[in-house]
């Protein structure tokens, strides 16, 4: 993502800002944005990203965190990209363990099994590497996250899906809180049950080899637009298993080996 280069008027920013957002706010799909322009660029996407941000804190939402996706390689070779992407979390997107997640305020809901970084200390790139990400966590933390892209069909180019915040929209954390050097984070498994049957299984090393890593790029991708992960930051870091299609009645629990389990349900 060294593409840098920016094609959208300030005007477009603010204009495609909105009009994602009310996608998301009022639940209903929308074309992929790249259709009307296709020169955007990287830049130009988390610009409106940015933005959608801005417009949910001059509401007086709190941004509570932040989330990787595409974190694994497999995806990324898939998609054709050098890099995951990443997006924001609004304290509305937070579901306590056990809870209730309402599909009509959502479009196509899917969710994914993934684990979670608090950290103690900050984080800067450019040159974040693992063992600096180790050394600043506070303790890590078992993450269903709910995705759900405004795009029709979940149909979407990376351009589009990074201007959408990266499909954030819900999450529920769960389990037990660990240290770092309590969890073998590359090799822990775990099983995702959806109705009671088992839907998919998966390791830690599915993100990036080591979800740690996930960390790390996230901090390196913040440091080109000059920002940087504070201290007590909470970071999701890709999904460990593929994307499961949720509907109103289901009943998610998803166990992680020596972490416990986190279970929510969709009405």
């Amino acid at each position: 993502m060294k593409e840098q280069k920016r094609t959208l008027t300030r005007e477009q920013v603010l204009a495609l800002a909105e009009h994602i957002e009310n996608a998301e706010l009022q639940a209903h799909d929308i074309h992929k944005i790249t259709n009307d322009y296709p020169d955007m660029t990287f830049a130009d996407a988390y610009d409106i990203q940015w933005e959608i941000r801005r417009r949910k804190e001059a509401r007086g939402n709190k941004i509570v965190g932040l989330k990787m996706g595409l974190t694994s390689w497999a995806k990324m070779a898939q998609m054709g990209v050098e890099t995951p992407i990443y997006g924001f979390l609004a304290d509305y997107f937070s579901v306590p363990d056990g809870g209730v997640v309402n599909t009509q305020e959502l479009i196509h809901p899917k969710i994914e099994a993934e684990i979670s970084f608090v950290t103690k200390a900050p984080l800067k790139g450019p040159g974040c590497h693992i063992g600096d990400v180790l050394a600043a966590t506070d303790y890590v933390v078992p993450t269903v996250e709910v995705i759900d892209s405004r795009y029709e069909n979940f149909k979407f180019d990376l351009i589009s899906v990074v201007a959408d915040n990266a499909s954030s929209t819900r999450f529920i954390t769960g389990g037990q809180m660990a240290n770092v050097e309590d969890v073998d984070l590359k090799n822990f498994g775990v099983v995702v049950e959806k109705n009671g049957e088992v839907v998919d299984v998966g390791a830690g090393a599915a993100v990036l080899g080591h979800p740690a890593s996930s960390v790390a790029m996230l901090a390196n991708l913040l440091a080109e637009r000059g920002e940087h992960i504070p201290a007590g930051s909470f970071i999701m870091t890709g999904g460990i298993t593929a994307a499961i299609t949720v509907e109103a009645g289901d009943n998610i629990s998803v166990r992680y080996q020596g972490l416990g389990s986190v279970t929510c349900r969709f009405v």
